[in-house]
């Protein structure tokens, strides 16, 4: 079952041709207790057939402990957005629907390297000093 409609995948190429470098999608999943993981990772390539520079690893979420602890994974289906500087953003869950945007602007945000911060929100995001765990839950309801 295709995710992405052939009538959308040029607006999809469009909106990704703002990437300025490669992004890397660091998916996690497990064959079993995994609603959603194959459906993710169907999106997921879908996705990366579209555009090149959009890189796709997988790993297994009980195997692969070290990329795990890595990236301090704890559900899947969970994606990680990376251009290999820090540790990237993380969707846990299938990013479809309603998110499928929000993953699209991530991608693009971590290929150009900025978040689009304003210089006062980067000043005041300097002066923390102290570890923040920032969770943004979605839901279309």
């Amino acid at each position: 079952m295709a995710f992405i409609q052939d009538s959308d995948k040029p607006e999809i190429k469009r909106a990704l041709s703002e990437m300025k470098s490669e992004v890397t999608l660091s998916y996690f999943t497990q064959e079993m207790d995994c609603d959603y993981c194959k459906d993710n990772r169907e999106l997921l390539e879908e996705l990366c057939a579209i555009e090149d520079r959009i890189k796709l690893q997988v790993f297994d979420f009980k195997a692969d402990q070290e990329m795990v602890s890595k990236y301090k994974i704890d559900k899947v289906p969970a994606t990680v957005v990376e251009n290999g500087v820090g540790v990237g953003i993380r969707f846990y869950g299938i990013p479809a629907g309603y998110e499928f945007s929000s993953f699209l602007h991530s991608i693009i945000m971590v290929s150009q390297g900025d978040s689009n911060l304003s210089p006062e929100s980067r000043q005041l995001l300097k002066e923390i000093d102290v570890p923040v765990h920032l969770q943004v839950f979605v839901t279309p309801t």
